[in-house]
């Protein structure tokens, strides 16, 4: 039980990545009011939830209507959440969660709350397939709670997290300054011993 609490957790965190999407969420809602920005994200992540939550209650039923084994279902979602693992180990963003042409298109829309921050953003094709795969494995009633409170937790540090994201972002260019300096010392101390005595 703890274990599968553990993977599901941890599986729809990664795939819904909310530290990672800061950066776009900033960029997006850069421009509109404090009040505006908080409608949005409140939104944004409500709809999410209930998109992963519908898919998490519905999964078996959809994969039955399309005729889509779970074996079939498991190799995708596992390619998927492998592909996204492959990205963060290459620092580049995902295009499972968010292309380029999507967030050209969100800064000329009013109300962005479900396309894009909705969906693709928090509830992509990704999160949707590794949902589904999840809720494939669940053998009870306890495995299916675990899945819908790791997508309600998930949801919740969406909004906070994005809720500060101008903040985090500021904090984070903090702290990749800081590094990159360090970097710098560390480069020029190993790169002439003999004037730093080591």
């Amino acid at each position: 039980m703890l274990a599968f609490a553990l993977n599901a957790f941890v599986a729809v965190l990664v795939i819904t990545d909310p530290l990672g999407n800061v950066p776009i969420f900033a960029s997006l809602l850069n421009d509109y009011r404090p009040e505006q920005r908080h409608a949005l994200i409140r939104r944004a992540c409500l709809v999410g939830v209930l998109i992963l939550t519908l898919f998490a209650l519905m999964g078996g039923f959809i994969l039955k209507i399309f005729g889509i084994t779970i074996g079939a279902f498991r190799i995708a979602g596992g390619l998927i959440l492998f592909g996204i693992a492959m990205n963060m180990l290459a620092a580049q963003k995902s295009r499972v969660h968010f292309t380029p042409s999507e967030q050209v298109e969100a800064q000329v829309k009013e109300d962005i709350s479900i396309v894009p921050l909705a969906i693709p953003l928090i509830s992509g094709p990704g999160a949707i397939a590794t949902v589904m795969t999840l809720t494939t494995q669940a053998q009870n009633f306890a495995h299916l709670a675990i899945i819908i409170a790791a997508i309600l937790f998930a949801g919740a540090l969406s909004y906070v997290i994005y809720h500060y994201a101008g903040a985090l972002l500021l904090m984070l260019g903090l702290i990749l300054a800081v590094m990159a300096v360090q970097f710098v010392i560390n480069g020029v101390r190993d790169s002439f011993p003999e004037v730093f005595g080591s």
